[in-house]
Parts: structure tokens; sequence; C-alpha cells
């Protein structure tokens, strides 16, 4: 295998511990409206856009909102929340491992501009990430599962799709990166099962569990 060149992370659920954030932020929401907000809703939702993940859970729950009503209602949770999100363990340690190396690294996050700012605010590491494309970017298209964002991001980074490694959590993210011809890491939420992320080179718990072994198995 020819050695990897780049590393695209994930931010939500891969680099920040920020999806059970966003989970206090939904139910907090939908208890306006008396409804509840399920895991396989969830799981439906991540990894996507805003609107997009809106408008799923708007149809789910027939919620009595237009999907831009409902971020609407939950952003200011969100920004008050994520703020104060915590990292992800390993997260730090690799993002600075790779970094010694020489290793060019960006970040392809389904976060709008404004909420990505505010998430890595006061992260050391933030500084290592040369390139960061947001879904609110012009040039991003199509959300996860299509394969734009990082389509997007390795242009921005000067990174051959081929030897270029992603890291994800979600089985969305891990369908993009798939589709991009990326070498993917799933670092998944532990009700994910496997069969939802076909296509990933190496399947981990947690970003310290990034080893000896998984790294050789995507080049890195």
């Amino acid at each position: 295998m020819e050695p990897a060149s780049h590393v695209i992370f994930d931010l939500d659920g891969t680099l920040l511990d920020t999806e059970p954030l966003y989970t206090r932020a939904t139910e907090q929401v939908l208890a306006r409206f008396d409804k509840t907000y399920s895991w396989e809703l969830k799981r439906k939702m991540m990894g996507g856009r805003a609107l997009q993940s809106a408008r799923t859970l708007v149809d789910a729950l027939s919620l009595p909102l237009t999907p831009a009503q409902y971020v609407a209602l939950r952003e200011p949770l969100v920004l008050e929340l994520c703020a104060e999100a915590s990292e992800m363990p390993g997260a730090a340690a690799l993002i600075e491992s790779l970094a010694a190396r020489g290793i060019p690294m960006a970040l392809g996050t389904s976060s709008d501009r404004h909420l990505c700012d505010v998430k890595l605010a006061g992260r050391s590491w933030a500084n290592e990430l040369r390139v960061i494309v947001c879904g609110d970017d012009s040039e991003v298209k199509r959300s996860k599962p299509a394969p734009d964002m990082f389509i997007e991001t390795a242009r921005q980074l000067g990174a051959d799709p081929a030897t270029t490694v992603v890291f994800e959590d979600s089985p969305a993210g891990v369908a993009a990166g798939v589709a991009a011809g990326m070498r993917v890491v799933a670092v998944p939420d532990p009700r994910v099962s496997p069969d939802e992320l076909v296509g990933a080179a190496v399947i981990v718990g947690s970003l310290d569990a990034f080893g000896p072994r998984e790294r050789s198995a995507v080049g890195l």
C-alpha cells in the first residue's frame, strides 16, 4: 500500500464530543411539542447538514414547523452547549503526532461555518488544520453521504483522494469518504452496527485505540 499523504477529519463526534449536546438541544426543542427523540431517528440525521437533518426530524415527527424554523429554535441552545464541548479521547494527541510527522491535515464538517468557529475556538490543535470546509460552503453542493465534502476538502488541501485518510464517526460520513475514494477510519458511536460502516478500512472504538496496527492498515 502506498503511504498515506494527507488526513481529513470530521468534527462532530470524531474530534469533539458534540453529539450528546446536539441531542440535548433537540430534546429541549421537542419537549415544547411533546415529542420524543429516539436513537433511530438521530442515527438517520447524523452527518447531514443542519437543514437536511431538520427536514428528516420535522417529517418524521410531524412537527408544526418548517426545517428552517426548527433550526432557528435549536440554534441558541447549540451555540451555548457547544462552546464548551469536550474533545474526544485521543483527538489532540493524534493531531499532534501527525503534525510532528509533517502530514497535512484538514477538516471536512457538515457544521455551518459560524458553529464550526465556536467549536474550534481555543483548541490549540485547530492551528494544524490547513483547510476547513463547512457544510454551508458554496463549493459543497451535496451533503454526506455524497462525496462532495471530502472531494472539495481534498482539492483545497492539494491531496490525492487515493492516498488520503478520512476519520469519521457517522455512517453517512463513512459512506462519503468511501465514495470519494479515500481510506476511511470509522470511530462510531457504540450503537452503530459495523454493517452500517461498509467500506471502512478500520473501525476503532476511539481515537485512543488507533494504534500501530490500525495506522498500518491505512498507510499511516
